[in-house]
């Protein structure tokens, strides 16, 4: 995909928040959002994958742990979900260790704690796009 198709689809996917947002409020869990907002993706035809692990790498060798990214749609944006009363910059630190351990150039954290969902919505860039 060209940026302007990654930009694209991450417009589609804030739509697909605020749709989940407006059904459903705050004040529920991290993994209900996740299920809606997956169930969203799907309605509108988009490719995602729930739960994408992340090996840890450390000195050269792989460790018996993992991380791992809520949602990785079409293979090109990382999607962190939360839902807690503020986003804090370790949540921001979070979603770009996910975008380079993942080599992808675009995440969105969303936080769906919020009365207004684009208050909870911020793209993140990995390097120059």
């Amino acid at each position: 995909m060209n940026k302007e198709e990654i930009n694209k689809l991450s417009g589609v996917i804030l739509d697909c928040s605020i749709e989940v947002h407006r059904n459903l409020g705050p004040g529920l869990l991290e993994s209900v959002y996740e299920v809606c907002l997956c169930k969203e993706l799907s309605i509108r035809k988009i490719n995602y994958i729930r739960q994408v692990s992340l090996p840890v790498h450390y000195k050269g060798d792989l460790l018996d742990a993992e991380y791992k990214i809520d949602i990785l749609v079409q293979n090109e944006i990382v999607i962190e979900l939360k839902a807690v009363e503020i986003l804090l910059p370790v949540h921001e630190a979070q979603l770009l260790t996910y975008l380079k351990l993942a080599d992808k150039k675009l995440g969105l954290l969303i936080n769906f704690n919020v009365p207004k969902l684009v208050d909870g919505f911020k793209r993140m860039i990995n390097g120059y796009f």
